[in-house]
């Protein structure tokens, strides 16, 4: 079997696509989890500063946004909620 200079770009590029969706698809825990195990690798050290961040508990939709949100200033009053019917055409 030969393998060409092509055939090895290809491989590589499929297998890369494949770690990032198993990467991207996979559920926050295990995601957490494998970070925290590959963090311990010998890896180049942005690689594991950027593993350790991945490990740490983030909230509810790890966007890490809302941490850095300012405070909303509550005037304690009741707001009315407004409903929009749908047009039927």
């Amino acid at each position: 079997m030969v393998f060409t200079a092509q055939g090895l770009v290809v491989a590589w590029v499929v297998g890369a696509c494949a770690v990032y969706a198993g990467w991207t698809l996979m559920p926050a825990s295990a995601r957490r989890h494998v970070a925290l195990a590959a963090s311990r690798l010998p890896l180049p050290a942005p690689m594991v500063a950027r593993l350790r961040r991945v490990a740490q508990r983030t909230g509810g939709c790890g966007c890490a946004g809302c941490d850095h949100a300012a405070p909303k200033a509550d005037s304690g009053a009741a707001r009315p909620v407004r409903f929009h019917p749908r047009v039927r055409r």
